[in-house]
């Protein structure tokens, strides 16, 4: 049986460049999780409705609602987190302001006070997360045994995450303050990874490495490197080095061209062939660059191929069970 890479992780944050999939690889990973009988939370932060429409379910409010069964009997949970509501929930749990918060809300300064402090926003999202982990730590009735939290994109998650920093110029000292100092206190333990996605194209690489490089320096800890949407090389090396030099062996294409009976002018169709080998040869060498980029940034790396009919919920279960074999879960 193959064992995690995180064995002691039990927030596992996922962030990656927009169109990395990082949403799928986030819901995928939390099946992965589960399998075996484990309950997890995956919470979405960005009001997309994400989950929703991988899981073909409703728009999920802001409240814990069950998404599936994954294998071995365990269950993943959803949570779409509304800052007005979790602003609202924070009012009621420090001040008992339930009521005045409904009176903000009418007012429009819930809208307004998490517009001026985004920070504060960042607080409340991350702080819903961190209540989740200390839920075991409490002894609660019904525990998570890990949270997956589908985070903002790379560019901007350190900022998302590093919370003190963001919330420094609005509270110094009192209930915020510590909520802040509370939530970094988990963010940049051991019980938490920021797992990044990305394709094998340049753009979203090097993306992934300036944020390995930001969380590091920001003292967050950075967990593995999904590569997400790959696609094996249609030809062998051979090949592709001809492919790469222009020298395929047109004859033999044409006599192949000739006996499959495709086209009315072969030597259209040899081009075609050989331009269309020549493009996914220098697509197979960059990706074996950024290939090579990745793994230099030191970190476990996870492969999800490219799935052409789409993602559905039976696609889900695929990728959960190749991140459980891979060791990510």
């Amino acid at each position: 049986m193959p064992t995690s890479d995180w064995p002691d992780v039990m927030l596992h944050v996922v962030s990656g460049k927009g169109g990395t999939g990082k949403t799928t690889v986030a819901a995928a990973l939390a099946l992965a999780l589960a399998s075996g009988g484990k309950r997890v939370m995956l919470m979405e932060v960005e009001g997309r409705q994400g989950l929703a429409q991988l899981f073909d379910v409703p728009p999920l409010p802001y409240e814990e609602r069950k998404l599936a069964v994954a294998p071995g009997g365990g269950e993943v949970w959803g949570l779409a987190v509304d800052p007005e509501e979790a602003l609202l929930e924070y009012l009621e749990l420090f001040y008992n302001l339930r009521r005045a918060g409904g009176a903000l809300r009418r007012m429009g300064a819930v809208d307004f006070v998490t517009t001026i402090s985004p920070g504060l926003r960042d607080v409340l999202l991350t702080g819903k997360a961190v209540e989740l982990v200390r839920r075991k730590d409490k002894l609660h009735a019904r525990p998570y045994d890990a949270i997956v939290l589908d985070a903002p994109p790379t560019g901007r998650i350190t900022r998302f995450l590093n919370v003190n920093t963001e919330i420094a110029g609005v509270a110094k000292v009192g209930p915020i303050r510590s909520q802040a100092d509370g939530v970094m206190a988990v963010l940049r333990s051991p019980r938490t990874a920021v797992h990044l996605t990305t394709l094998l194209e340049e753009m979203p690489v090097q993306e992934t490495a300036d944020g390995v490089a930001e969380l590091e320096e920001a003292a967050l800890p950075v967990g593995g490197i999904v590569v997400n949407m790959t696609r094996p090389p249609q030809l062998d090396a051979a090949d592709l080095a001809l492919a790469r030099a222009g020298d395929l062996p047109r004859d033999q294409i044409e006599r192949a061209v000739v006996a499959a009976g495709i086209g009315r002018d072969p030597q259209t169709v040899v081009d075609a062939l050989v331009g269309e080998a020549a493009d996914h040869a220098a697509r197979v060498a960059v990706e074996d660059t950024e290939r090579q980029r990745i793994e230099s940034l030191g970190r476990p790396v996870y492969e999800l191929p490219f799935l052409s009919s789409g993602i559905d919920l039976a696609a889900l279960y695929d990728l959960s069970r190749m991140l459980k074999d891979e060791g990510m879960a």
